[in-house]
């Protein structure tokens, strides 16, 4: 069997250099808006798609945009010999590790160059990338055209505006880089990475893998009257599949009939409808000409059967008593699943037509979850592995289609339904680059690793169970209990109140969690992985040793804390009240995340064990507590005789203006400070300053 089992891209759009590994079955991707999900489709697209070759400038990492320029100065000044040169030009590439066993191996033959009996892998490799030929076309900008001006420049009119040279030559690419730069497909040896075979054309990748896309943008609305419905449109693209030579025999029974039938129908038309249909023409001889005396016109019509699937066919959905309804009756969420399934017949059915089958048929599916309720969501994914072979058994003996799907997602159901080990979580991060972004992706065959086994599976029921959105969230907040999680919307709108405009909180897609006291630990691993900014809010859960166990206490009478959170945070089991308040913020933060536990307000000894006394400590006049030796005493009594959600309730809606507990504020002003940036790094080479240059015409 052979499968497709790495994809590493390299120079493409946010794509500047990623590697993720594909699953047997299904892959999800998710990630928040703009972190490369679609650019990975593209790319695939570009390179194997009905896309192949057509690529642009824009299509260039950022990153990598550069390197023309000082590709073009090297040139200039002959820092580096063409060959060279050659190697610091822009490419974009695509490399596809394959994984294989024992029998035969197919398509996949001219791929394995390696001498290795124990290798189980061979790579193949798409380059769009420029040749020593076209090196001279592709970095020399055109000079201005020379001769007589046609028009004489007006006197009175303003100046022209000096063109930056490096603007010039980017217009230039824009037209250039189609002609000077090709693609080439080669196989790379993956335990010598310097050993290559190179093919004369893309014909040995095309046998190897094939790919299909479901895309996200599906206009699911019913069009103008006279406009084929969404769904019909695709009985064309089925009947041209099933009308091909290489398309199954069933397939090709039903394109039979039904030109049968057409056949029956065109006999009828050009029998009475034609004749009836003569008389709207005019007889010719009646103009007297002699040449068209003889000439005599008559009708003859055809029935395109592919113009009769798409204009003039819909699709209905049944109803109990006769009366049929129209696709667009049906809610969007059925119509979207129909579409899904309807595609994936087409393309299914396109690799049974064709003359000589990939070993790997890779579907993207961008997106399915719009207008799906959340149960379908979280079931798709198994679906989807089991409509693979529900497809393959109406071929009985014509072998399993073998698809591998990639699904991008924003959907939490849809993503926590998976499987960690098929998760993909693409990351947009800044680049030493001003200005530059690129995409950096967390592999969670390879990274979920790091996190402990029983830990993994506690999370994976955990983010399955509970609406978790720490995948598609710009920052994450974890709480203990409810009062934090109904009070962290108010809490956010009160901090934003002192924070400059650009960083306030409410801005900021931030996802908040309950979580539980004695989980949070769980989350560190994690939250680490993900580079996701977080703060984890807990409580001090003051405790001393008394009669051999330890019971509950003020922070002034206590030895250590029964927060397993906070022993694991500073590794030591038996930490003290009195170490957890000496701590530093430095020590509270470990790289994008932190932790946030009671301490003592601005200008008071005393310190709350929870969260509800917290409150009240930093609210003192609102409960009715005078600020004395026994403050904490009181307000942990206080905190006793109410419900949390009550309290919560009272905070967030009826009273005005309250105090945040410090340990809180602090936190959520840490949270919403940006990462710091990357240091800047130099150019490959130097730039020259721009020289002034008259303005370019626009045509």
């Amino acid at each position: 069997m052979i499968t497709l089992s790495k994809i590493h891209v390299r120079g493409f759009r946010l794509l500047e250099d990623i590697e993720m590994t594909v699953e047997v079955g299904s892959t999800v991707i998710v990630g928040r808006n703009n972190s490369g999900k679609t650019s990975l489709t593209e790319v695939l697209d570009h390179f194997l798609g009905e896309k192949a070759g057509k690529f642009r400038l824009e299509d260039f990492s950022a990153g990598l945009r550069s390197a023309f320029l000082s590709s073009r100065v090297a040139r200039d000044t002959g820092v580096l010999p063409a060959s060279e040169l050659l190697e610091k030009l822009p490419a974009i590439s695509l490399d596809l590790t394959f994984t294989y066993g024992q029998g035969d191996l197919g398509p996949l033959s001219p791929f394995i160059i390696d001498l290795d009996p124990a290798c189980t892998t061979a790579i193949a490799r798409i380059e769009y990338s420029a040749t020593l030929a076209t090196i001279g076309a592709l970095l020399d900008t055109p000079a201005a055209p020379a001769g007589p001006l046609l028009v004489e420049p007006d006197p009175a009119a303003e100046p022209a505006v000096p063109v930056d040279p490096n603007t010039a030559f980017f217009r230039h690419l824009r037209t250039a880089i189609p002609d000077a730069y090709a693609l080439r497909v080669s196989a790379i040896d993956p335990t010598d990475p310097t050993n290559r075979r190179t093919f004369q054309s893309a014909s040995e990748l095309a046998a190897l893998i094939r790919v299909g896309i479901v895309r996200a943008q599906r206009t699911l609305d019913p069009g103008k009257k006279g406009d084929p419905e969404v769904i019909g449109k695709l009985l064309s693209q089925l009947f041209r599949t099933a009308n091909s030579a290489e398309a199954a025999q069933s397939d090709q029974d039903v394109v039979a009939q039904l030109k049968k039938s057409v056949s029956h129908v065109e006999a009828a038309m050009q029998g009475g409808f034609d004749t009836q249909l003569k008389g709207l023409l005019p007889a010719l001889g009646m103009f007297g000409f002699p040449s068209l005396n003889d000439t005599e016109l008559r009708p003859h019509t055809t029935i395109d059967i592919e113009s009769v699937l798409t204009d003039n066919t819909r699709i209905l959905y049944s109803g109990f008593d006769g009366v049929h309804l129209p696709e667009g009756y049906n809610g969007l969420g059925t119509r979207n699943l129909i579409y899904i399934l309807l595609q994936l017949e087409a393309i299914h059915k396109a690799y049974r037509g064709l003359p000589t089958r990939p070993a790997v048929y890779l579907v993207f599916i961008e997106e399915p979850e719009a207008h799906l309720h959340p149960q379908m969501q979280e079931v798709f994914i198994t679906k989807l592995n089991e409509a693979v072979g529900a497809l393959s058994a109406r071929y009985p003996g014509d072998g399993v289609w073998p698809a591998q799907f990639v699904v991008s997602t924003h959907s939490s159901h849809l993503a926590n339904a998976a499987p960690f080990e098929a998760i993909r979580y693409f990351l947009n991060v800044s680049t030493p680059i001003a200005g530059a972004r690129r995409t950096k992706v967390k592999d969670f065959r390879k990274g979920a690793t790091k996190i402990p086994e029983p830990d993994r599976k506690f999370l994976q029921q955990y983010m399955t169970l509970t609406k978790c959105d720490l995948y598609f969230a710009d920052k994450a907040i974890l709480v203990e209990g409810a009062t934090e999680r109904i009070l962290m919307p108010r809490i956010i709108r009160m901090i934003d109140k002192g924070i400059d405009a650009a960083r306030r909180l409410g801005s900021q897609y931030i996802t908040t969690m309950e979580i539980g006291g004695a989980y949070a630990q769980k989350f560190f691993p994690l939250l680490e992985y993900l580079e996701l900014k977080s703060i984890i809010v807990t409580d001090m859960d003051a405790v001393r040793l008394e009669d051999g166990r330890h019971r509950k206490c003020l922070c002034a009478e206590a030895g250590g804390t029964s927060n397993s959170a906070l022993k694991a945070w500073f590794d030591k089991p038996d930490i003290q009240v009195t170490e957890l308040l000496e701590k530093t913020p430095a020590e509270k933060t470990r790289g994008f995340y932190r932790i946030a536990y009671q301490i003592p307000e601005e200008g008071s000894a005393h310190c709350a064990r929870s969260y509800e006394d917290a409150l009240i400590l930093a609210n003192l006049a609102d409960f009715g507590i005078a600020a004395d030796a026994d403050t904490a005493s009181k307000a942990w009594e206080a905190a006793k005789g109410f419900g949390k959600s009550e309290e919560a309730i009272r905070f967030a809606v009826k009273e005005e203006d309250w105090n945040v507990p410090r340990y809180i504020r602090e936190g959520l002003v840490w949270l919403s400070e940006p990462p710091a940036p990357l240091p800047p790094i130099p150019p490959l080479i130097e730039l020259p300053a721009p020289i002034e240059v008259a303005a370019e015409a626009e045509e």
